[in-house]
């Protein structure tokens, strides 16, 4: 990927003005843009005032000799070819460059066709490198789901999708855990204009604080306490691409002051170093919070709010998605069906109407999981509600399923609770009640389980402890 003008930016440290000019002609002769330096400190300048795609690299140098220079240029841009190029240079000194990373070696007299050969193979180098990083980075760990259903939230969610992803508007997906907003991000991505480019994935939650900056700007080698080498940062990878800030509601509220002066700009420097490097990147972000919430009580920023929710899209949470449990079921029976070799399995109408009734608190993830460990343990066979797991098989010893989608039925504040819900057996019935009080008080305090606990008069870890139990949190 050239970032000069015409077919790439070269720059060539040479202290001979006339194998500087020499080479400029011949280089300007193919449209690629050319920048000259007469010394190796000059060259170093040059080197963190501008994006290059080349170096043309003369051994014998006043003040600081090639050899450095080329020490010094892979130091802080290890993918960056260097081609040196000397007139009385002896084969140890040409093994030495290629061992500290020089791409190739040319002796003067330059020959034309050796240069024009030598440019062209050690850019097309370059852009591999490049495309192989970018690659390597937006691959997933793990095939990704596809956007599956069609109950009528999924065919208005996809609507709204198909009708934000070509253009480059940024979005701002919400939703429970385990809804898929990581494949809704894809699924625009894939149908945008960028499609051919990555979409690199940072989970803001799983960064800790003092590298975060790290990691989404890059940094340059001794930048601090580990920094070997230079490094590349997300926002770097992803330019002309997309960038997926996932779990963006976990920010810290000072790297949201950072980022949304990058966002807006799209330029900034590298952690340690001075090099301003503009990107192109469209930004899709997805939380689990309610951030206008966070930003009342002060953890969020109101204006990178305002900046990222440019198109909002909310992924449904399963249990208000009805029939798409058993066109979902059937999709991820058929994927571990063909990864497992296994035989398929079928789910008889009793056992259907109980996966239907149970509410999936851990939605679609939880759905997966269900049907890889279903499928493993009773592949070939018909199940039946006695191979059910408990809660699915009981529901009334899991999280009672909501009415019309709501979190708690009418009947709690009534202060009574419906009969079919809870059976004859008072331990389910007393099990029903914590799940409907506990997830009722959890969203009133927000998520915030330090002071739900301090209003309920619970210990924190005993209440953490209850509502993971109780399948309330993850």
């Amino acid at each position: 990927m050239a970032t000069g003008g015409g077919k790439g930016r070269i720059l060539i440290i040479d202290d001979e003005e006339g194998i500087r000019l020499s080479l400029r002609g011949i280089l300007e002769d193919e449209n690629y843009e050319a920048l000259e330096a007469p010394s190796g400190e000059d060259g170093l300048a040059m080197l963190e005032a501008h994006d290059l795609d080349l170096v043309f690299l003369d051994i014998w140098l006043p003040g600081i000799d090639g050899h450095k220079v080329l020490e010094a240029i892979k130091a802080s841009r290890p993918q960056l070819p260097v081609l040196m190029i000397s007139g009385h240079a002896t084969i140890e000194h040409a093994v030495q460059a290629i061992k500290q990373g020089a791409h190739d070696f040319i002796e003067k007299p330059l020959s034309l066709e050796k240069v024009l050969i030598s440019t062209a193979r050690a850019l097309e180098f370059h852009a591999l490198q490049q495309e192989n990083q970018f690659l390597r980075q937006a691959l997933p760990e793990k095939r990704q789901e596809s956007l599956q259903g069609d109950s009528p939230p999924m065919r208005e969610l996809r609507r709204l999708m198909d009708m934000v992803a070509p253009l480059d508007t940024w979005v701002l997906i919400t939703g429970e855990n385990g809804t898929g907003k990581e494949v809704a991000a894809r699924y625009v991505h894939s149908r945008s204009g960028r499609a051919a480019r990555p979409m690199v994935a940072v989970n803001c939650a799983a960064i800790p604080e003092e590298l975060i900056e790290s990691e989404l700007f890059g940094h340059e080698k001794g930048a601090f306490t580990g920094a070997e080498s230079a490094k590349t940062g997300k926002f770097e990878l992803a330019s002309q691409g997309t960038l997926f800030l996932d779990e963006i509601g976990d920010m810290s509220v000072k790297t949201q002051a950072k980022i949304l002066r990058i966002l807006q700009e799209q330029k900034f420097e590298r952690v340690g170093g001075n090099r301003t490097i503009t990107v192109d990147v469209r930004v899709i972000a997805a939380t689990n919070k309610n951030l206008e919430e966070a930003i009342a009580r002060g953890e969020f920023r109101q204006d990178l709010y305002y900046r990222l929710r440019v198109f909002p899209l909310h992924m449904p949470p399963l249990r208000e998605r009805g029939d798409d449990i058993l066109v979902l079921l059937d999709y991820f029976n058929d994927r571990f069906q063909g990864e497992y070799r296994f035989s398929p399995m079928r789910f008889g109408p009793e056992a259907q109407a109980a996966l239907l009734r149970y509410p999936w608190p851990g939605n679609v993830r939880e759905l997966r999981n269900f049907a890889e460990r279903m499928l493993i343990m009773h592949g070939g066979q018909t199940v039946s509600p006695r191979m059910l797991p408990p809660e699915i098989a009981q529901p009334a010893r899991g999280r009672p399923p909501a009415a019309n989608g709501a979190s708690t039925p009418a009947s709690l504040s009534g202060g009574a609770l419906p009969g079919e819900l809870c059976g004859n057996d008072f331990k389910n019935a007393r099990n029903t009640f914590e799940v409907f009080y506990l997830d009722a008080k959890l969203k009133e305090f927000g998520g915030n389980i330090s002071k739900m606990a301090e209003a309920i008069g619970l210990e924190r870890s005993y209440l953490h402890r209850k509502l993971k139990q109780l399948k309330i949190i993850e």
